[in-house]
């Protein structure tokens, strides 16, 4: 069966006046219009490409690459808006249609917003909604803590920024621990470090725990050696002034010069770091 919104890997079975008609191992048939037709194609080849569903609800195929597939979350834009709903631009001739319903605030013209594609079952139509948490996993976890995991920013809160984790389940990352501009619509790594009751998660842009720390201090020494010996930093900085010079967070900040100070390798003073002489 082909599969709505999503690639399909499909064999082309004949040339027509329109375009090259594909088909799956069932048989079942697809248009790929000829404006997306190269020389290369040819009978019997099999051809990865993205299948949708036109202006007439038709399933039709594209070499195209959308900016979101099924059952994914991505940042778009709105083109327009009717009395009807929104149609956002994810990269494909026809644009994605949100219902009013399925806004979780009246989108604008020319505004960003994350959203979910999803296959409406009562009308077998492609839909985006921007009402993200009914579409979150949390019950049945795909992550544990220390795991690496991508994230996109999806809404600002008075904690912080609520993420979508690895395209399936909600994480926050609070405000405090957060050092840098984040916008939504944002994709970056992050790290799930707690895992609270009901599944709740809780993500750092920073790995967490011991393994950390070596890298980091290595980071230091080399900054150090850059800076001919002299870092303007020390425990009273302000975690903003840290990250910003050295993209680690205070704590682990603290521990590196830690371990550097017991090493003798720095000497801490008011006005900040040094690096020992090691003649």
């Amino acid at each position: 069966m082909l599969f709505i919104g999503k690639y399909n890997h499909l064999t082309i079975e004949r040339v027509t006046s329109v375009g090259m008609f594909l088909s799956d191992v069932e048989g079942e048939e697809v248009l790929l219009p000829n404006q997306y037709i190269t020389d290369e194609m040819q009978v019997g080849d099999t051809i990865k490409v993205f299948v949708y569903l036109d202006s007439e609800d038709r399933p039709v195929a594209t070499t195209q690459t959308p900016r979101i597939v099924r059952n994914e979350f991505a940042y778009l834009i709105v083109k327009d808006v009717s009395e009807y709903g929104a149609f956002m631009d994810w990269g494909l001739i026809k644009d994605l249609f949100v219902p009013f319903r399925e806004q979780s605030k009246p989108m604008e013209i020319g505004e960003g917003y994350v959203v979910f594609l999803y296959l409406d079952q009562k009308s077998s139509r492609l839909l985006a909604s921007s009402k993200i948490d009914k579409f979150l996993e949390s019950e049945r976890l795909t992550v544990a803590e220390g795991d690496e995991v991508d994230l996109l920013v999806w809404q600002k809160t008075d904690l912080g920024y609520n993420v979508v984790v690895n395209q399936y389940h909600k994480g926050l990352l609070y405000a405090n621990e957060v050092f840098r501009e984040l916008n939504i619509g944002d994709s970056l790594k992050g790290y799930v470090k707690k895992i609270r009751e009901e599944n709740k998660l809780d993500i750092s842009l920073q790995k967490t725990g011991y393994e950390v720390v070596e890298p980091s201090a290595q980071e230091i020494l080399d900054e150090l050696k850059k800076e001919n010996g002299f870092l303007p930093l020390s425990d009273s900085s302000s975690p903003e002034d840290i990250y910003k010079r050295l993209k680690i967070s205070k704590k682990v900040f603290k521990k590196a010069i830690g371990g550097l100070y017991k090493q003798g390798i720095i000497k801490i003073a008011d006005d900040g770091i040094y690096l020992v002489n090691e003649d």
